[in-house]
């Protein structure tokens, strides 16, 4: 246990699966931390918000598509430690939303094969999603 508390950060994020059953990954833009790795989409939620608020929110924001919260499933979580604070991210799938997914804030995107995801560098926290979503798929 670490002497030093460290703040917990919820962040909520969303395994889109189109039909073709591939995931949508988007890579952090440079001048962001851990920029150049690929994540599953979504961030950080925000005071008075709940975790399918945030996605419904951050999917509108930086990918431009709509859904709605009775689209998103609770799959699994990550809690991850990094430096200075903990990282608790409860990962939703969502296979019903409007709208054709567009980086709108200098990402990249690209749609994954299940079985391909781990040839895309992510951030520690989301690795472990990676066999769930494969079991899944």
């Amino acid at each position: 246990m670490s002497d030093t508390p460290r703040k917990i950060l919820l962040v909520a994020a969303c395994a889109l699966i189109d039909t073709d059953g591939r995931i949508l990954l988007a890579q952090r833009p440079e001048g962001k931390s851990l920029a150049g790795l690929w994540e599953f989409p979504g961030g950080k939620v925000e005071s008075g918000e709940t975790p399918e608020e945030t996605l419904v929110r951050e999917l509108e924001e930086e990918l431009g598509i709509v859904t709605r919260i009775p689209c998103l499933a609770p799959l699994t979580f990550a809690s991850h430690t990094y430096e200075t604070f903990h990282l608790l991210m409860p990962l939703y799938i969502c296979r019903r939303f409007e709208g054709i997914p567009t980086g709108r804030e200098g990402q990249a995107i690209k749609w994954v094969r299940p079985n391909a995801l781990r040839d895309y560098p992510m951030p520690p926290a989301d690795e472990p999603l990676i066999p769930i979503l494969q079991d899944l798929l």
